[in-house]
């Protein structure tokens, strides 16, 4: 693991609010320093020259920590970011004994092209971005690369399949996932078949006009009422005719 050194500031108690927010104001990061046999320190450090370091070296890094009173020799343990524009806004260092192992995350890289991908139209999957191992400070991986340029469709490689650097234990469990080969599922939506005499969306309502001819108020009078037609046996209005022919019989 390579080594980087990064200098610090102790900031004694500017721990409220406003102190932080001048001290990132200044590309600073608030940082403290815990672990070993002295107590916790709160420091503060260049933000471009710790990401610019962690970036070269890698998250797991043996950092140099330059401070007034001396030299601590420390690894990262937890950077935290703005959840708007991910700048980093605390950091927790570690104190560490370069003789003592110790328990760290490292990153997982895919190396190749998995044949079930380019030929088979697969996805590569991955389930496990990281594992957990033990060792040496000095013998902590940048990164484990595993190869994946004979998987085919359906193929799995497991924690099991992984090839550790000399020295470093294994702390996660064997049988989990690192990455699969899986098929692409395409979702067609089905178009369900018009039912024959049902409205079609978007026609216009058909308009059946009534049969007959129209009267002078422009009324439709249906074919099979004549005009002038006798009412019907019943109709009140007959009732004054038929007593009118009776009279007329009685003269």
């Amino acid at each position: 693991m390579q080594e980087i050194s990064v200098s610090a500031e102790a900031r004694g108690d500017k721990n409220t609010k406003h102190q932080l927010s001048e001290l990132r104001r200044a590309k600073k990061i608030p940082a403290v320093v815990y672990g070993g046999k002295d107590k916790p320190v709160s420091v503060a450090v260049g933000a471009k020259e710790l990401m610019e370091a962690l970036k070269k070296a890698g998250a797991n890094a043996i950092i140099h920590l330059k401070l007034a009173k001396g030299t601590d020799t420390v690894i990262l343990k937890e950077l935290q970011r703005d959840v708007v524009n991910g700048q980093p806004v605390h950091a927790d260092f570690k104190r560490i004994d370069l003789k003592e192992k110790i328990v760290v995350q490292v990153p997982l890289h895919a190396v190749g092209e998995a044949p079930g991908v380019k030929l088979g139209g697969g996805l590569l999957e991955h389930v496990l971005r990281q594992i957990e191992i033990r060792c040496l400070p000095t013998a902590i991986p940048k990164a484990i690369d595993f190869d994946v340029s004979a998987m085919q469709v359906n193929d799995a490689l497991h924690v099991r399949d992984l090839k550790l650097p000399e020295g470093v234990e294994l702390l996660t469990k064997a049988d989990q996932v690192v990455v699969h080969v899986v098929i692409v599922k395409v979702e067609v939506e089905a178009v369900a078949a018009p039912v024959e005499g049902a409205p079609v969306e978007g026609a216009e309502p058909e308009v059946i006009a009534a049969k007959g001819k129209k009267d002078e108020e422009g009324n439709v009078v249906p074919a099979d009422k004549k005009a002038g037609a006798a009412p019907a046996a019943g109709d009140k209005k007959a009732a004054p005719a038929a007593k009118e022919g009776a009279k007329k019989e009685g003269k």
